[in-house]
């Protein structure tokens, strides 16, 4: 690649001890080189940021400031940021190393895209896989997209021109100054969601994927223990946010909107081991749009029997089937993430 822009990677750090060692490394042994890398000290209260400096790498600087929340600290990376794009890991995940040179790649050569995004590969708080990936739709993305299941699929998974920031930007003195926002601080449940609608409605940059499984995503303990009512307190709150700026087209996204973040509320029940939980999810989820099933048939229906099974199976008889289910579905999605690499590269 002989044209080489700078790429700023914006760590946000809260509580993250026991993984961000690992995370920055990950940052640090990218093959694309030219990167300056932000950490975003959120007023954490463990020993995070020691960690942190013990690294001797001339590309890390870190910012420390009050306690914003992850939205207000991505805000304070961007601020600070000075490449031509921007790159956000958390700071429990890792990136493969070829990571930002692919999304570099993907990116100068498509001006027209101005988010590039990859699949992800989840792991344990082990750094082990759990053999199963987030499946992104990877292309002719919509707003819709982002109401049903989010194609970028968290937080660390994209990288943005710079320009894409700009122009969905806007001021607010939220804490006693105005500043620029890029994310909206008032969220802290669905920010990336509220962005990327953002970016998706407002703006006409193209959102696409890469086939490549090029983030891993950690699932641990405390990220699956949210409490899922106030996530879908917070998922109105977002509905009513996007009905201010875009009314005629929420009119039309509402119920797919709500029946969909049911259903994935769903999904994490049931790896709450909360069957009935999820049973009560499930069918909220279908009586405010039954045509879930028909857009999304297999889907429905395999989180509708995991619920059901978990509770009416003693749970070792569950579990059995429960990791058999999940080795048959990790092979055909990494068969999947081949065959789509190949047809790009072929």
């Amino acid at each position: 690649m002989n044209y080489n822009p700078k790429v700023s990677v914006i760590i946000p750090v809260y509580g993250a001890e026991k993984f961000i060692a690992k995370t920055l490394e990950s940052v640090i042994n990218q093959t694309y080189r030219n990167i300056e890398i932000l950490i975003i000290d959120d007023e954490t209260r463990d020993n995070s940021i020691a960690i942190c400096k013990q690294f001797n790498d001339a590309r890390i600087k870190i910012i420390s400031q009050k306690n914003r929340g992850l939205a207000g600290a991505r805000n304070t990376g961007i601020r600070n940021a000075q490449g031509e794009y921007l790159a956000f890991i958390d700071a429990d995940d890792l990136w493969r190393p070829q990571k930002l040179e692919r999304h570099i790649t993907h990116l100068t050569s498509n001006p027209h895209i101005g988010v590039s995004f990859s699949r992800s590969q989840f792991i344990d708080e082990n750094d082990n896989p759990l053999g199963i990936y987030q499946m992104s739709k990877l292309s002719d993305i919509t707003p819709l997209d982002f109401w049903c299941r989010s194609p970028i699929g968290n937080g660390s998974a994209g990288v943005f021109r710079r320009r894409v920031f700009d122009d969905i930007k806007f001021q607010s003195n939220l804490y006693g100054t105005t500043e620029d926002f890029y994310f909206d601080d008032n969220f802290r449940e669905s920010e990336d969601v509220e962005c990327w609608l953002r970016i998706s409605i407002q703006t006409q940059w193209q959102i696409e994927g890469i086939a490549e499984d090029l983030t891993l995503y950690r699932i641990h303990a405390k990220g699956l223990s949210a409490d899922i009512t106030k996530m879908m307190e917070s998922w109105y709150k977002l509905i009513e946010k996007v009905r201010s700026y875009a009314p005629t087209e929420m009119e039309e996204w509402e119920k797919p909107a709500i029946a969909y973040r049911l259903r994935y509320l769903a999904r994490r029940a049931v790896t709450l081991q909360a069957g009935w939980t999820s049973m009560n999810l499930l069918y909220r989820a279908l009586t405010t749009y039954w045509q879930i099933l028909l857009e999304e048939p297999r889907r429905t229906c395999i989180t509708g029997a995991a619920a059901y099974f978990l509770c009416i199976l003693p749970k070792p008889i569950y579990s059995q089937i429960q990791k058999l289910a999940l080795s048959i579905t990790g092979a055909n999605q990494k068969t999947r993430i081949n065959q789509e690499q190949n047809a790009v590269t072929s």
